[in-house]
């Protein structure tokens, strides 16, 4: 439905929502709770304080820092920042992370960047966050990036001085209660709120001076523009929630492209396809915002579009069940080239089953398991086609879970092409996907199945069959794995034999093997799948 630039908008205004909890010490202390530890609320210059708890290596921890760098360029001048870390301390003095020893050391570092450098933190932080993985080591690089003396960094971070602190900080975080990060308070008042407009509300609110970015602009305008012939574009509707939510009083509204209004606004988009989400210009007016989503903005006209969706649907193009001449070139539905290929216009091909599948995605491997038992049981009565789903463009394969997904679709391939008489290809699917992360493929290629004719089939036309076989799933449009069709028009949804036992008989429930239930688990969701 998204982009992934959706994905990381969503995750830098919705960060509250979510959290990294720390882990609770394996045993209880016998030490009374620190008292409260006074920080920097009582400045001597009035202005509030914004102490941000966070863990180093926190997905959400760092979308919050981003969020508070983004209002500390606007309003920073009327306040501070100071970070403290969310750790456990144990009664024998050792210090525990969420997320381990590189953790630790990564909140170190940044703690001794802010006491030697703290007009440097920021730009410190950009260049750590860029590879969280590696905060315990790319401090050394990331000192030069942001001007940060590493010599002192080197002495504090190594040295009994970069421990007291985190030790020190651990101490606030336990008095104020923090368990979770991002938590963020302004002076003693903790921020409530899923977003980075809660949290720029909360510090003007404490500023006593407001400058005019407190004051955000409303009543800007947000129009999504859709069309009503399409079912699945009407989810896209829910981010319109969102805007609404977070934005000063927006005027929101959604358009179809059948009105004059959604033709104006189809071509000012300068896209084939819908829906499309425009911004009025005066989003520019609303500072955090538009630093927020700027990224994604684009000048569309007097407008701007927000580049976030993945638009699913061409407005002009021929719907293939709906008995209209959609593109008026006296054709309708199915009798349209356009539709021909459509799973809707699909000729039935009666007992022929259908799984679409990526080899690595966890309910695919056990769908592919699940077949074992429903081949025994519908012998002879039933064609089987494995189809795997990957993405093919400049000669490139693009899998979900990687390369070594890839690898794995085109050594199944090989083995379907070579072993499919009785489906003795299954006996090496079945056996990858009880272990498929295991990169071993070799120790699935027995009784039968020769490692050797399979590595000659790997290399020498096994980028073939994949791009082959890749195609009918672009072609009915199967983005989940797994996904079943039945008879070549009848889709479905499954993961165990009886789910596949049960879709295929409503399209075919004179076969034989309908007459008994399958293996099934009520705690197995026919739904299951990745990708979807």
């Amino acid at each position: 439905m998204f982009k992934k630039s959706f994905v990381s908008i969503m995750l830098l205004i919705s960060f509250v929502t979510f959290s990294c909890s720390k882990k609770s010490p394996d045993t209880k202390s016998d030490k009374p709770s620190p008292k409260t530890v006074k920080g920097d609320d009582a400045k001597k210059d009035g202005k509030p304080t914004l102490t941000l708890f966070v863990m180093s290596q926190c997905p959400y921890g760092l979308a919050a820092e981003s969020a508070v760098k983004m209002i500390s360029d606007l309003v920073g001048k009327h306040f501070h920042t100071r970070l403290e870390y969310v750790v456990n301390e144990t009664p024998d003095g050792k210090i525990e992370s969420l997320h381990g020893q590189p953790e630790i050391d990564g909140n170190i570092a940044q703690l001794c960047v802010q006491k030697i450098a703290p007009e440097k933190i920021w730009a410190f932080l950009e260049c750590q966050n860029a590879d969280p993985r590696n905060v315990d080591k790319n401090w050394q690089q990331c000192a030069p990036t942001a001007g940060v003396d590493l010599a002192k960094l080197t002495a504090c971070k190594n040295g009994k001085e970069g421990m007291d602190m985190l030790r020190a900080s651990a101490k606030i975080a336990a008095a104020k209660k923090v368990e979770a990060s991002p938590t963020i308070f302004i002076n003693d008042k903790k921020v409530e709120g899923p977003s980075p407009w809660a949290i720029m509300k909360s510090v003007c609110s404490a500023i006593k001076d407001k400058p005019a970015e407190c004051n955000p602009v409303k009543g800007v305008a947000v129009t999504l523009l859709t069309d009503k012939r399409c079912e699945k574009c009407k989810q896209y509707e829910k981010v319109l929630d969102f805007i609404k939510r977070d934005l000063n009083e927006p005027v929101t509204k959604v358009v179809d492209y059948s009105t004059p209004e959604g033709k104006e606004l189809y071509k000012k988009a300068g896209t084939k396809l819908v829906p499309v989400l425009f911004f009025g210009k005066s989003i520019k007016e609303d500072k955090l915002t538009f630093k927020l989503f700027e990224k994604a903005l684009k000048p569309a006209g007097d407008l701007y579009t927000f580049g976030v969706f993945q638009p699913i649907f061409d407005p002009t193009a021929e719907i293939c069940d709906n008995k209209t001449d959609d593109d008026g070139n006296g054709k309708t539905d199915c009798d349209d080239e356009a539709c021909a290929k459509q799973l809707i216009c699909a000729k039935e091909t009666p007992g022929t089953l259908d799984v679409f599948v990526m080899s690595q995605c966890p309910y695919g491997a056990l769908a592919l398991i699940s077949m074992v038992e429903v081949l025994n049981a519908f012998k002879g009565e039933m064609k089987f086609t494995v189809n795997y789903i990957v993405d093919h463009q400049n000669g490139k394969f693009r899998s979900l879970h990687g390369q070594p997904e890839v690898d794995e679709n085109i050594r199944q391939l090989c083995a379907i092409k070579n072993y499919g008489k009785d489906y003795k290809y299954m006996e090496y699917l079945a056996c990858r996907s009880k272990d498929y992360n295991n990169a071993n493929w070799k120790a699935c290629a027995v009784k039968g199945i020769d490692p050797v004719v399979m590595e000659k089939c790997i290399k020498d036309e096994g980028t073939k069959l994949l791009v082959e076989n890749s195609e009918k799933a672009k072609t009915f449009e199967v983005q989940g794995s797994p996904t079943w069709i039945a008879n070549g028009k009848f889709k479905f949804q499954g993961i165990t034999a009886e789910h596949v036992r049960v879709g295929y008989c409503k399209s075919n429930p004179k076969a034989k093997g309908c007459a008994k239930p399958l293996s099934s688990n009520e705690n197995v969701k026919a739904g299951g799948g990745c990708g979807k």
